[in-house]
């Protein structure tokens, strides 16, 4: 059973800003109780590559191959997301 599930956005415009290895550095991440699901289009094209977290409705959003590694660090193993990888729109300081 998976605690979590990664939805990697690899529509049109996600995918012209790298989604697609972002998607293959999450899938070479060894990852426990976390499933990894290539998505369609999340809504969000402006701010691709979009990654969405579920259960948790943390979403990130300009994320490169290179910021696979602390999502999944800090937010997976940790419990704490990544400030800076943080979607604005959902996840605004107040």
């Amino acid at each position: 059973m998976f605690s979590k599930q990664i939805l990697v956005c690899q529509y049109q415009s996600c995918l012209a800003q790298g989604s697609a290895e972002v998607l293959a550095a999450f899938l070479d991440c060894s990852i426990s109780e976390v499933s990894i699901v290539p998505s369609e289009c999340q809504g969000q094209c402006n701010l691709g590559a979009t990654v969405r977290v579920l259960p948790d409705e943390v979403w990130y959003c300009r994320v490169k191959p290179s910021d696979v590694s602390a999502i999944a660090e800090s937010h997976l193993q940790n419990g704490q997301p990544v400030d800076h990888l943080l979607h604005p729109r959902f996840h605004r300081s107040y």
